[in-house]
């Protein structure tokens, strides 16, 4: 079998769990009042917990009703929200070190993270746990690593492949991280330009650097999520458009047919669309892309 097309109208392509519609469908454009809007989070099938450069976490729905504000306890804006597995959105603070919880419109602190590290982006995975991207400054340099959280207890840190040499690369930019259905934390680094995922052990399994899709412009994956087919979907930023790959990286098609403006967060909600949010102009398209087979 010859390997797909980069166009967003290749024909359908079989998986050996599900197959992709050969044209996505656009269901929905939601404009808010973040801009910049800096993430998304669905919330069950038709709202999503947004946020941007102030205090507040919004919930909005897909017709872009304000179903809720909450107001965070940060100093600035929150720098990562995420849904639990209960439907309650978390929320990281660097400056006090913590990631928290909101219940009935208060913040309530889940972790505490450990002197010297910060957290940023966050992830909550389906048995419950969190994942939290930390880093920490050592001479004027960034050290990233990713922390899983069972409950206020880190159970794993991922940082070191097996011959110890660094995961991530060192610098100030973010990383994004999403646990796929086999245990596998998929991660988009920024610094590096790639996404890496690593099975339940920490070891790293592939790396992807967005060569395969063939783009006009280099490859620049920020938000990462995993779906119900255990398809990794990253945004790219740079050339308007979703990567998609299987469970074992191999790439499947890109989705650059739906008016796309510099994608930058992403978020699958429960009946399987993604919600695409541009970071300039605070608009999130909600896609319909998957047939299951």
């Amino acid at each position: 079998m010859s390997p797909p097309s980069p166009s967003a109208n290749v024909s359908l392509l079989t998986t050996g769990i599900g197959k992709l519609m050969d044209q996505v469908r656009v269901i929905a454009t939601i404009p808010t009042n973040y801009k910049p809007l800096y993430g998304v989070a669905c919330v069950g099938g038709a709202e999503a917990w947004i946020y941007g450069q102030n205090k507040t976490i919004t919930r909005i729905d897909i017709n872009g009703t304000v179903r809720d504000t909450v107001t965070t306890t940060c100093v600035q804006w929150p720098d990562g929200i995420s849904v639990t597995r209960g439907g309650g959105v978390i929320y990281s603070d660097k400056n006090s070190g913590t990631v928290n919880i909101v219940r009935h419109g208060k913040s309530e602190t889940l972790i505490t993270t450990p002197q010297g590290w910060r957290p940023w982006r966050l992830s909550c995975t389906r048995s419950g746990d969190i994942l939290v991207h930390v880093y920490k400054v050592i001479y004027f340099q960034r050290k990233n690593k990713i922390s899983h959280y069972q409950g206020q207890n880190i159970k794993q840190e991922i940082n070191n492949d097996v011959q110890g040499n660094p995961i991530f690369k060192d610098g100030q930019y973010s990383l994004f991280m999403s646990e796929n259905n086999n245990g596998d934390v998929c991660v988009s680094d920024l610094k590096a330009d790639t996404v890496v995922v690593v099975d339940n052990t920490g070891k790293v399994r592939f790396r992807y650097d967005g060569t395969p899709a063939r783009r006009e412009k280099s490859f620049a994956p920020r938000d990462i999520v995993t779906d119900a087919l255990s398809q990794i979907i990253v945004t790219d930023i740079k050339n308007n458009c979703l990567h998609i790959l299987n469970q074992n990286g191999q790439f499947l098609r890109c989705v650059d047919d739906c008016g796309l403006e510099r994608p930058y967060g992403l978020s699958v909600d429960s009946e399987g669309r993604l919600w695409v949010k541009s970071f300039n102009t605070g608009k999130i398209k909600v896609i319909q892309y998957p047939e299951q087979s």
